[in-house]
């Protein structure tokens, strides 16, 4: 039980980057946080105790199987992120061509 509270810490520390810093790279980082905790979680809600890979032979019944599911999901979602991760990164820098500044509220002000 203690995980899933660790997780949702770790999300609420991405959320509190997201949230309150000004600077795009800060903004960032929170988000791969919160997505790592994401990730975290859903790898956890399908973990077992002493649980054994769901790989079956023949006439064998496995009764304490992890779920690979989540495992399938949470490697789609690493790549997903990864890709929308690098497509921020690209947008922060053209911002940082145009502007000169990563600040928020710079950026807002230097409209036009």
């Amino acid at each position: 039980m203690i995980v899933y509270l660790l997780c949702l810490v770790l999300f609420s520390v991405g959320l509190y980057c997201i949230l309150v810093k000004r600077n795009i790279i800060k903004i960032i980082i929170g988000l791969i946080i919160m997505e790592s905790a994401v990730n975290l979680a859903f790898i956890l809600f399908g973990y077992r105790f002493a649980g054994r890979a769901p790989i079956l032979a023949a006439d064998q019944i496995v009764k304490n199987m992890v779920d690979p599911l989540p495992q399938a999901l949470v490697l789609t979602a690493i790549v997903i992120g990864l890709a929308t991760t690098a497509l921020i990164a690209a947008i922060a820098v053209r911002i940082y061509d145009r502007y000169r500044t990563f600040d928020i509220t710079k950026i807002r002000r230097l409209k036009g």
